[in-house]
């Protein structure tokens, strides 16, 4: 077949994954036994850690402690191949994806290619705003939150001035009640030693939420000490209200309050990120396909989809699994367990999703978690929450070192009240502030 880019062919049915998130790489590790040829296919060469990108977003961690390259994770998997691309679009009569290197042939194909940011049709705000879905997304806030302080040390004009000072933060669940607490911290512990001629007491968080409570899906006591949390560290918490509009400057509320702010960090929600080729009918509201108990594809036998990308309807969750890490590591790990058996003609086993609760900080020493186990359900709060998230999260992380990097920036932060990584590299969102000569904002 032309066009067909060199993968060495072993002679045993071909898996290929699109996406190494949380649900493709596990299905990649849960084949290494199996009589198959796994080819993984992602335009990064690394998986990341996207929990902890608020983190990086944040100053209290480097990128490269929660992200680590494919081929070394799987580096004495003989059955695995990698290949650095983006694809475009599925052949299913030639059972090929297009992708920017050319043409992958596979028997069995499975896309893991999560979410991604939902403006719900809104240009202006995907323009302006700034998601939190990749490392170069949390690179750029870090960039832009530091960029904005040394611009407003040229400024005299107060508005201008308090408009690089203050955050304004869309979505109340984990994403957007993390960063609110971290960028408290930071207002608190370190920014003031940093911009010493800067009043930090012009700088105002807003953490906006469309529905009538923060952290919906966790139970009622977590939503509520997360507020209460939130209120005692300083952010403006607005319920029920949504952002009508963002130019870059004004934020808009629902409420006809009007918010001024350079920097408006967008964590509203998502939607799946699908591939072209497949019939219009596997895809459900959401951009997510249809699968059904196994995982595959409605109406194909040999595609399936996991992870945030697949939507399995029951009575449970009429719109599908949640779209957080757990669904997907454990439908990876089932399919790659089923693949195998329908190799071997053995019948397959339905995915039942085991929901092990959630989890999120709010700060130092304050954090809420609800942890189902053996059946029951727990409900924790302040520092014992703050540490059971933070065992959890340096659990799960990728490789020895990534843990022992991680444990040993908090075990600093943690003493020193410090975050060691105020650094610009790279991007930042652009700012139309400039200053005359005599220090008047212009824009």
């Amino acid at each position: 077949m032309e066009g067909l880019t060199k993968i060495d062919d072993l002679g045993k049915p071909r898996v290929v994954i699109v996406g190494g998130g949380f649900g493709g790489l596990e299905l990649a590790k849960a084949l290494a036994g199996a009589p198959v040829q796994v080819v993984l296919i992602d335009k990064q060469n690394y998986h990341a850690f996207q929990p902890l990108l608020y983190q990086v977003a944040t100053a209290g961690l480097d990128e490269g402690d929660i992200v680590a390259p494919f081929r070394k994770i799987l580096s004495t998997q003989e059955n695995f191949y990698f290949r650095l691309a983006e694809v475009m679009a599925v052949n299913t009569a030639d059972q090929v994806v297009e992708t920017s290197i050319g043409r992958v042939r596979y028997d069995y194909l499975v896309l893991a290619t999560g979410a991604t940011s939902n403006y719900f049709g809104d240009a202006e705000m995907a323009k302006n705003s700034i998601a939190i879905k990749s490392v170069e997304d949390a690179l750029e806030l870090r960039n832009t939150v530091l960029s904005n302080f040394e611009q407003a040390l040229q400024l005299g004009d107060r508005e201008q001035l308090n408009s690089l000072l203050d955050f304004v933060i869309v979505g109340g669940g984990p994403t957007g009640v993390e960063l609110a607490g971290a960028l408290s911290e930071l207002r608190k512990h370190v920014f003031p030693k940093d911009y010493r001629e800067l009043d930090f007491k012009e700088m105002d968080i807003h953490l906006v939420q469309s529905g009538p409570v923060l952290l919906k899906g966790m139970s009622a006591n977590a939503s509520q000490r997360a507020l209460e949390s939130l209120q005692q560290f300083g952010v403006q918490v607005w319920l029920n209200a949504r952002v009508k509009s963002y130019d870059g400057y004004t934020v808009t509320l629902s409420t006809g309050q009007q918010l001024i702010t350079r920097t408006l960090i967008w964590a509203a929600g998502v939607t799946g990120a699908p591939i072209s080729g497949l019939r219009a009918d596997c895809l459900l509201p959401g951009n997510r396909y249809g699968v059904d108990d196994f995982n595959r594809v409605l109406g194909y036998d040999h595609i399936f989809a996991i992870g945030d990308i697949a939507a399995m309807r029951s009575p449970d969750y009429p719109e599908g699994h949640p779209m957080v890490a757990q669904p997907a590591l454990q439908q990876g790990r089932l399919l790659g367990q089923n693949l195998s058996r329908l190799l071997a003609g053995q019948p397959l086993q339905p995915f039942r999703y085991h929901d092990k609760g959630a989890m999120a900080t709010i700060g130092r020493n304050h954090a809420v978690a609800d942890i189902k186990l053996f059946g029951r359900e727990y409900h924790l709060q302040g520092f014992l929450a703050w540490v059971a998230w933070s065992i959890v999260h340096v659990v799960s992380l990728i490789g020895f070192r990534n843990r022992l990097m991680v444990l040993l920036s908090w075990t600093w932060s943690y003493f020193s009240f410090d975050k060691g990584l105020r650094y610009i590299i790279g991007k930042t969102k652009a700012s139309l502030v400039e200053a005359d000569v005599d220090g008047k904002a212009i824009v």
